[in-house]
């Protein structure tokens, strides 16, 4: 695994795996989102707007994972002293509050016709609006230190410290039951998974989310690395 993570070795493997990623991740939104929106029966208690579960839900799910594979690359930076983990978790920051934009926004849209508001101090939203400022905090971070190693070295913790929120975003319904938001759409207990109807669609969208999400993390890191290269050899030169 490690010789994969090498630099060198991590562009060359990443340049042709990159074009089919996008492309899989761009057949699989495809198949949800025309499945979902178009050929599923509104809901007899939503309407349409249960429709938003194949945006709603797959950003929800990445944005609370990104976090989490940020963390998995900050504890390998703090560990081993591994420079693309640093720099893979920088670069999945700004594809996790992308997610995390789209789940609010989309959650809020669904919410007021369900709630009658757009925005309730709900414990999972409220959790997931601080993971949010986290994401912003973490980017802030990176951007004011100009030392790379420092940088890496602050964030990390800052991502640990944000966990916390991630993981409260994530199971806050099971903790406070008084909360308005319901509980997972997808679980291991068929009773409590979405109607297949809605379900099948899902999966595919899930899925286009999450190999969309990698796409772009490996993406961002192989531009990180050249930056890194770049400010390498300007300090040289100078």
């Amino acid at each position: 695994m490690w010789e994969y993570a090498n630099p060198k070795r991590f562009m060359g493997w990443t340049a042709p795996v990159l074009p089919w990623a996008f492309g899989l991740s761009a057949v699989c939104l495809t198949i949800g989102l025309i499945w979902g929106f178009f050929f599923t029966p509104v809901d007899f208690r939503q309407g349409s707007t249960v429709k938003i579960i194949y945006l709603h839900v797959p950003s929800a799910l990445m944005a609370i994972n990104a976090w989490v594979m940020m963390l998995m690359a900050s504890l390998i930076w703090l560990v081993r002293r591994h420079h693309v983990s640093a720099l893979a978790a920088k670069a999945a920051a700004p594809v996790g509050v992308a997610m995390t934009l789209i789940a609010l926004a989309t959650g809020a849209i669904w919410g007021q016709p369900m709630w009658g508001t757009y925005w309730a101090w709900d414990p999972r939203l409220t959790s997931f609006l601080i993971l949010f400022l986290f994401y912003l905090g973490y980017m802030a971070l990176w951007a004011a230190i100009e030392d790379p190693d420092t940088a890496a070295d602050l964030t990390s913790v800052l991502c640990i410290v944000g966990s916390v929120f991630a993981f409260l975003s994530r199971y806050a319904v099971n903790f406070w039951n008084q909360g308005l938001h319901q509980g997972a759409s997808l679980s291991l207990d068929k009773e409590k998974n979405v109607a297949d109807v809605f379900y099948q669609p899902l999966l595919f969208a899930i899925g286009g989310f999450v190999i969309l999400f990698f796409a772009l993390v490996l993406l961002r890191t192989r531009t990180e690395i050249r930056k890194r290269r770049i400010g390498a050899l300007q300090r040289r030169e100078g």
